[in-house]
């Protein structure tokens, strides 16, 4: 893998920062010196230098396109070669309503997570504990950034492209449900409930 991985990190950060033009925007560095603090997924100091050199998680505060907050990885990109698929990879934005280290530490989760397992669209992966405290989600859902849009979605960067997807929390329930009907199925639930992605104590529509 080539050094673009810095480059490519930081083209992610400008795009960020571009599209959330007015809110405040932390970059929160994924070093080895980095601690997660999740009991598991996210691996030793040696597998964290491995994520990606510069890789970072950017905190996005609400502002002029919501009152949320949003965590956005800078350097997923490269954590699987993207050589391998022609200079695209991938860059994950989860939202949430509030600033808190918990989401922090969940995207360099998911970093790790998928520098061994290559997430993709439509995929899922296991928290192993509820995304919040008391909270019945406990997997994390890939899928299209629905409340950014495709202006957030496609990022070029130095040598390819990036395409920011979205982590949505849900229930165990709800991934069983989508292994036996499918992604599309699911999602037509979500819409049907109008569940508020952000709410970290909604009912599972299944």
């Amino acid at each position: 893998m080539s050094d673009a991985r810095v480059p490519a990190a930081e083209a992610v950060e400008s795009h960020v920062r571009a599209y959330f033009a007015g809110h405040a925007v932390e970059a929160v560095g994924l070093g080895p010196d980095f601690n997660p603090g999740l009991g598991s997924g996210f691996g030793s100091g040696a597998e964290r230098r491995e994520v990606a050199p510069g890789a970072r998680v950017l905190v996005v505060g609400p502002g002029p396109r919501g009152d949320g907050w949003a965590y956005v990885t800078a350097g997923c990109w490269a954590a699987t070669d993207p050589t391998e698929k022609g200079g695209h990879g991938l860059e994950f934005v989860m939202t949430a309503h509030v600033r808190d280290q918990r989401f922090v530490e969940l995207m360099a989760m998911i970093a790790a997570y998928h520098r061994g397992h290559r997430l993709g669209l439509e995929h899922s992966m296991p928290i192993g504990e509820p995304w919040v405290p008391g909270s019945a989600c406990d997997h994390l859902l890939i899928s299209l950034p629905y409340l950014h849009g495709p202006d957030l979605e496609h990022c070029p960067v130095p040598g390819g492209h990036a395409r920011i997807l979205w982590t949505l929390p849900v229930t165990t329930a709800e991934i069983e449900f989508r292994r036996r009907h499918g992604h599309e199925a699911l999602e037509r639930l979500f819409d049907e409930a109008e569940i508020i992605p952000t709410d970290p104590f909604r009912a599972s529509v299944v």
